[in-house]
């Protein structure tokens, strides 16, 4: 299993932007990876996948404003969030599928003024 460590989070007021960053301990070529979040309260949720090819898939609630991208050279996955609202408030986890899943062991994000 490739071992996954997100960095970025933190505080931010509604309308503003982080970039989390998710480094693989080993190479992700081939790998499919996505980011996840989890609310207080609430289930796990996937947020953004992009895969080998490069194709990206966003959920509803953050197409326009999240960017997920790879620099498979420095193995590593980023998510841009841009426009923040307190209902991004979350744990994000970084999660890198191949044969198995591998998980982050995540970064808080809080919007709030």
């Amino acid at each position: 299993q490739v071992q996954l460590v997100e960095s970025g989070g933190g505080l931010v007021q509604p309308g503003g932007s982080l970039r989390l960053s998710c480094a693989a301990s080993a190479s992700i070529f081939g790998f499919t990876m996505d980011w996840f979040r989890q609310a207080p309260g609430k289930q796990r949720e996937a947020v953004a996948t992009i895969t080998s090819g490069g194709g990206t898939v966003y959920a509803d609630s953050v197409k326009g404003r999240f960017t997920i991208s790879r620099d498979s050279a420095k193995n590593t996955v980023y998510l841009q969030m841009n426009n923040l609202k307190p209902e991004d408030t979350a744990v994000y986890y970084c999660s890198a599928v191949q044969y198995t899943r591998s998980w982050g062991q995540g970064t808080q994000v809080t919007v709030s003024s």
